[in-house]
């Protein structure tokens, strides 16, 4: 049997290509998440950098007058942000630890109350399997309510660790200077200490990435934004008006993460409350929260289209997947970056991709 070398060589090349840049992939992510305050910096200055434009074409400043202009409004608007949801977070999120068992506690009473309004004879279900259901009921509730008790004594602890909060804003705002007044010198010496052949053959790649990958994280973060204010403004007014809201920035914070997800959305959250208000015998506070879930709605809507195409050429099968494979890596953040990465893998074997991955790797040609 004669082997054929430069065939088998070719293979090899190509999956240790492959598992290098896989590898590379992973680094940039663990990097990333290290690097945090520059990542968030680059965000925002993609959501400014319009602005930045707009203002050096009509009032015809340079691009350091500008950014400076812009960073200063933004920043104050950050920093005035930042003191009023920590204060806040910290009021809420005291109260609702207080008080969270005797919210799961008439959880359960409503639950039981609906169990045993309900005719199971009907469709025939044993006692021994409602009380199954039952049981499992109550220890759901019980390992849901230690969950939120987790989360709630971990945002206490960050709101309350002001020095380490002061360290990140200040690197943030700096990075946040920097890319905005200095974005073309900065790329300059990025290609400068970049090998030529690199430039060459990355250069495309890693543009195309930035454009759809940057886009991607813009459209969604201003998404994220416009849902969030939204629900916080709403949820207030409802708050202010009389309606048994108490913690309207931590739902509007939970609506916000939820509506980031691929798949799911603001009314993952926002109907089941709606549901739960109305059982519990507040209708008034239940068609509320629909009426503030079809503004919402209409709002994304409406913005969604001139932002972020919605056809991104993955099919919600693998959206699911890699939101599954994320929440199982690294927990509730893997939900939302596991759609990113898979965005970035997609971009970065687009023609591996294109061609059947293994058809590729192992073709003659």
């Amino acid at each position: 049997m004669i082997i054929n070398m430069p065939y088998w060589t070719n293979v090899l090349k190509r999956i240790l290509y492959l598992t290098l840049t896989i590898f590379g992939l992973y680094l940039a992510f663990k990097l990333s998440i290290f690097y945090m305050p520059f990542l968030v910096a680059f965000i925002i200055s993609l959501m400014i950098e319009p602005l930045i434009k707009k203002i050096m074409k009509k009032a015809k400043l340079t691009r350091r007058t500008s950014s400076i202009i812009i960073f200063v409004v933004v920043s104050t608007i950050i920093l005035g942000a930042l003191i009023w949801g920590m204060i806040t977070l910290f009021s809420e999120a005291s109260n609702l630890l207080q008080g969270i068992n005797d919210y799961f506690d008439k959880a359960y009473k409503l639950f039981q109350n609906f169990l045993n309004q309900f005719d199971f004879d009907k469709i025939k279900i044993s006692n021994e399997l409602l009380s199954v259901i039952q049981d499992s009921t109550g220890g759901l509730l019980d390992s849901v309510s230690l969950w939120v008790k987790n989360i709630l004594n971990g945002l206490i602890n960050i709101v309350t660790s002001i020095p380490v909060i002061s360290i990140y804003f200040v690197i943030t705002v700096m990075a946040l200077y920097f890319i905005c007044v200095d974005k073309i010198y900065i790329l300059d010496q990025i290609e400068h200490h970049i090998p030529e052949l690199w430039v060459k053959k990355m250069g495309k790649h890693l543009k195309d990435l930035i454009k759809t990958l940057g886009g991607y994280l813009k459209a969604q973060a201003t998404l994220i934004l416009v849902s969030f204010v939204i629900s916080l403004i709403g949820l207030y007014i409802l708050s202010f008006t009389g309606f048994n809201i108490k913690y309207p920035l931590l739902m509007a914070i939970f609506i916000g993460f939820v509506d980031a997800l691929p798949i799911l959305g603001s009314g993952t959250v926002m109907v089941p409350w709606a549901v739960i208000a109305g059982l519990n015998g507040d209708w008034n506070l239940g068609i509320a929260i629909i009426v503030l879930l079809t503004i919402m709605s209409i709002a994304r809507q409406v913005l969604e289209p001139k932002l972020v195409s919605k056809n991104i050429g993955i099919h919600p099968i693998f959206t699911l997947i890699a939101m599954y494979t994320g929440f199982k890596f690294i927990g509730i953040l893997g939900i939302l970056f596991g759609p990113i990465i898979l965005i970035i893998i997609k971009n970065v074997f687009a023609t591996l991709i294109d061609g059947g991955v293994v058809k590729t790797i192992f073709d003659k040609k």
